[in-house]
């Protein structure tokens, strides 16, 4: 149907579509330059150039890709919602697989900058190029024009006369880029590392930062703290190379899924942090054909574990964007949640991977001497503490240097570091349990007799032997009392008043007790029978201890 004038109705937008569509969605400065990178991944660039200027608040973006005529420029860098997927099917002339596919991301470029230019140029073809002013744009959107109502500015070509090169490609130029002053050089380059990973499926395409490449060279701190390694379908990359300090073999996962990479947890959780960022870390990260899509996976599937602070890695699932699907989000820094693809990569983590990941990280841990999983039930938390006392304690008697003593000395801590953990856990077992039973003797006033007084007696003489022939002048026990010199037969004598055996009694138990209790004294390294003899017996000395404590009186009989 025409209207008045005999001309046909049509589709006339507003310019503030862009900003709905795209320009107020990108906040992240790395997501900008991602889209810019993307762009010349799609026109099958070897080398993308990123330049920082912080003295001008500039910066450029320049490849050598197959750039754009003017009709190109108009009719697909312009046309906000064109695909190139639409035109040749889902990979580039080169064969790479299109990251484009809602044609909106370029918009990103329009949100951290006050002027954005473009200059491109098709090998043998002239120099195209257009500025957008976003103070102009602005306007433009206030005065609710349409796209026809507001031609893009003229370029200075001033902006690039240092790439005397040029001769095919595209230079994106920045100005007034405030936001760029929030990441130094350094951080970019690593964040660059964590978000590309192009070089898996060409290893032809590079990125640089002020002419220096970036690789996975810039994520080596990372490497060098990582403790553990699960690797996912035999995934092969340069940066687990990098992983030289982990303290075992790479542990091997398998899964049904077509999804390759690898989880890794570090020593400590700080070493996820990228230094001189507020809230930047490394994180479980999804890519999909090389581009990061989706940071920190596993916010979806919190286990309120522990282990999710230490841990961090990389999932590629290229069939996500295989099928001609396009599930990310139109701010392209995520992933459609109910994508049937995403779904079931979430449910593995959650049901199968992180569940092993979080099993086997507190026995790694442990085996090491750290701390671990304290939710884990596996290890009780007295043994958790005593283990954590150990390590500290194994710190201070390392020796210092390189070589094979050094190596020896390690391995003799590593050799004494169960039993060392297992007879602490004892001993307080002990001090807990003969300490008790003497504060009930003397508060319920129970009578020592005749042998347990010779016994003290004995003990007395032998220490002050001792004593004089140490030299020592000073009191050693906090209490000089008689109880403090007995162990736990003759305190279960006195607390109970007799050798009844007829019945169970804590008298019983304590001789059977005593010689290992006193192998433990000596610090002792327990055969494991006798570990399991001390474990059952004191478990029945704990449960006499505890029954004769639930008997005490607020105030002694007289």
């Amino acid at each position: 149907m025409a209207g008045e004038d005999d001309k046909p109705f049509q589709f006339a937008i507003s310019l503030s579509v862009l900003n709905h569509l795209g320009r107020n969605l990108y906040r992240n400065f790395i997501t900008v330059l991602g889209e810019a990178i993307s762009n010349s991944w799609d026109a099958d660039a070897e080398d993308v150039y990123v330049y920082i200027d912080r003295d001008s608040e500039m910066f450029w973006i320049a490849d050598d890709g197959s750039g754009m005529s003017a009709e190109d420029f108009q009719d697909k860098f312009l046309k906000i919602g064109y695909s190139k997927r639409k035109d040749g099917g889902p990979k580039s002339n080169r064969g790479r697989p299109f990251i484009g596919a809602k044609g909106i991301g370029k918009l990103a470029l329009l949100s951290c900058a006050e002027r954005v230019s473009v200059f491109s140029k098709v090998k043998g073809g002239d120099l195209i190029s257009g500025t957008i002013d976003n103070s102009g744009l602005d306007a433009a959107i206030h005065n609710d024009l349409i796209p026809e109502d507001y031609p893009l500015e003229e370029s200075d070509l001033t902006l690039i006369e240092d790439f005397t090169e040029f001769e095919f490609g595209t230079i994106l130029v920045f100005e007034g880029a405030k936001e760029i002053l929030r990441h130094s050089e350094e951080q970019v380059r690593k964040l660059l590392a964590m978000s590309f990973r192009f070089s898996l499926i060409d290893d032809r395409f590079t990125i640089y930062v002020n002419d220096e490449e970036v690789s996975v060279d810039d994520l080596v701190s990372l490497a060098e703290s990582t403790e553990f390694v699960w690797n996912i379908n035999e995934f092969e990359d340069d940066f687990l190379e990098l992983c030289v300090n982990i303290r075992s073999d790479q542990i091997d996962v398998k899964t049904n899924l077509p999804i390759q990479g690898y989880l890794a947890t570090v020593e400590l959780p700080r070493h996820l942090k990228i230094r001189g960022t507020e809230d930047q870390r490394a994180t479980v990260d999804l890519f999909v054909n090389g581009r990061l899509r989706e940071r920190n996976i596993i916010r979806h599937i919190p286990t309120q574990r522990i282990v999710e602070s230490y841990l961090y890695g990389e999932i590629h699932f290229d069939k996500m964007d295989g099928d001609g699907s396009t599930p990310f989000t139109s701010s392209r820094e995520g992933v459609v949640e109910d994508d049937e693809n995403f779904v079931a990569l979430l449910d593995y983590i959650k049901r199968e991977l992180l569940p092993q990941i979080i099993e086997e990280w507190d026995v790694l841990r442990l085996a090491r001497g750290q701390d671990g999983d304290d939710d884990n039930p596996r290890v009780s938390r007295k043994q958790r503490k005593a283990a954590g006392l150990v390590a500290a304690a194994e710190d201070e008697f390392r020796v210092g240097g390189e070589g094979d003593s050094v190596e020896l000395v390690d391995t003799w801590i590593r050799e004494l570091r169960p039993d060392a953990e297992f007879n602490i856990s004892s001993y307080v077992d002990c001090f807990l349990a003969e300490n008790l039973v003497r504060k009930y003797i003397v508060h319920s006033n129970a009578k020592i007799e005749p042998g347990v007084a010779k016994e003290i007696s004995e003990w007395k003489e032998r220490e002050e032997k001792r004593k004089q022939e140490a030299n020592v002048s000073f009191d050693i026990r906090q209490n000089n009392d008689d109880l403090s010199y007995l162990g736990m037969d003759a305190l279960a004598l006195t607390a109970e008043g007799s050798k009844d055996t007829s019945k169970q009694s804590l008298w019983g138990d304590a001789i059977n007790f005593r010689p290992v209790r006193n192998a433990v004294g000596h610090t002792g390294l327990l055969t494991p029978t006798a570990k399991a003899h001390l474990n059952v017996t004191f478990e029945n000395i704990r449960g006499r201890v505890r029954s004769m404590l639930n008997d005490v009186e607020d105030e002694p009989e007289d």
